[in-house]
């Protein structure tokens, strides 16, 4: 699957949002790189700013076509990304219920790996070169797995979060409640 979609097909994606929030809300989105993080402090505040600056600068430099992180509406591109997003950060979810939304008409929709963000979270010093490097592959569409990382003298790892940075119009999707019975057993 290409990573970048100019299209106006129905695309369904995934939310963690506030009991009372609509969409597209981009401000109660648990991916907004500017939320505030449970229990985030000053320099976790710093790093967040410079990764969503540095690839901003990046996208900005070579690929102006992509949708900015920042003028975006950032989803989760599938329910199993989602709930691994949460089993990562269980604090920024907390409260939150997992609310898919649909496309409606046109839209603007790239793909990306949010593990690059956690990897340049990580209290390191990394050069302009890395960082340019590791911007590159997020803009690319690469996951994290298959580049090989290391943080502290150690392989990193980290499972792929793709993350959906949409640029168009959402409508809720209703779901019907589920019961605990098996389809056709009521």
């Amino acid at each position: 699957m290409d990573h970048l979609l100019r299209d106006s097909s129905p695309l369904e994606l995934y939310a963690w949002l506030d009991a009372d929030a609509e969409l597209p809300g981009w401000d109660i989105l648990v991916g907004n790189p500017f939320a505030d993080a449970v229990g985030e402090d000053r320099l976790a505040s710093v790093q967040n700013y410079f990764a969503e600056y540095h690839l901003e600068y990046f996208r900005q430099r070579l690929y102006q076509h992509f949708p900015s992180r920042l003028h975006a509406v950032l989803l989760f591109a599938t329910r199993v990304d989602a709930e691994t997003f949460r089993s990562k950060h269980p604090a920024r979810v907390f409260g939150k219920t997992l609310t898919p939304a649909r496309s409606k008409g046109t839209y603007v929709c790239s793909f990306h790996d949010a593990s690059w963000l956690d990897y340049l979270r990580l209290p390191h010093n990394l050069s302009l070169a890395t960082l340019d490097e590791i911007a590159n592959h997020y803009w690319q569409g690469a996951l994290v797995e298959e580049i090989g990382l290391t943080f502290l003298n150690e392989r990193w790892r980290e499972a792929p979060v793709i993350e959906a940075l949409f640029q168009g119009t959402l409508e809720a999707v209703s779901t019907p409640p589920q019961s605990g019975w098996l389809p056709g057993f009521a």
